[in-house]
């Protein structure tokens, strides 16, 4: 299933979504024009986690703490059909979590989702070399956000069947519902042979569907700004 539109209108234009994907594109542009040069821009700025458990800088080397890997994991991709499905589910998604929690504060959640999400990703797998990259699990808290805010509101979603395609609006909890028991399932059937790193979508997803659930409930709605 693929999600077209909400139909949640907004009350402020999504400045720091917009920033976000256009700050995704344009770095995975460069990775582009790196050429041959593309595997080893990951491996550097990628999240590996046995650098982040062994407090240790493996080959290619970064003049920074290697624990900030952690951040510019979350602004690269491996291709392009990674790039845009991360950013086509944060532009339908984002800019009505953005509108409730408020441009900075939004910011700020969507670092920490990834953050928390990548570190998901290293606890389970303390000893791994390869790098993990992409926006995947800062999206998926921002999915848990929206599941918590808006859990009545109609997706419009495109859904392939066989030779056909339909159209059908499906509220947000059915669709977040189903994306969510996607994951765990694929994670319990393909992830350790996989390179999706679906651990990583199903912590951040959790951590925003908590984190959000905790701010509305200690804010009585949301802030008002």
């Amino acid at each position: 299933m693929l999600p077209l539109k909400t139909d949640n209108p907004l009350r402020r234009f999504p400045i720091f979504t917009s920033l976000l994907i256009a700050l995704n594109f344009f770095l995975f542009l460069h990775e582009v024009f790196l050429g041959n040069g593309f595997a080893i821009f990951v491996q550097k700025f990628g999240c590996t986690p046995y650098e982040i458990t062994h407090f240790v800088d493996l080959y290619p080397y970064i003049n920074f703490p290697v624990h900030l890997t952690l951040i510019t994991s979350i602004f690269l991709h491996g291709s392009w059909l990674h790039l845009l499905g991360n950013i086509w589910f944060l532009y339908i998604f984002g800019r009505n979590v953005e509108d409730w929690l408020g441009s900075f504060r939004f910011l700020f959640f969507y670092i920490g989702c990834g953050i928390a999400a990548s570190l998901i990703q290293v606890l389970f797998n303390p000893m791994s070399r390869i790098p993990t990259v992409g926006a995947s699990g800062a999206i998926a808290g921002v999915l848990g956000a929206y599941l918590i805010l808006y859990p009545g509101s109609k997706i419009l979603c495109l859904i392939p069947f066989f030779f056909f395609i339909r159209l059908a609006r499906l509220p947000a909890f059915l669709f977040l519902g189903f994306w969510i028991l996607w994951q765990v399932f694929s994670q319990l059937t393909i992830g350790a042979a996989s390179n999706i790193a679906f651990l990583a979508h199903i912590g951040g997803f959790f951590i925003g569907f908590f984190g959000v659930r905790w701010l509305k409930l200690r804010k009585g709605g949301g802030w008002r700004i």
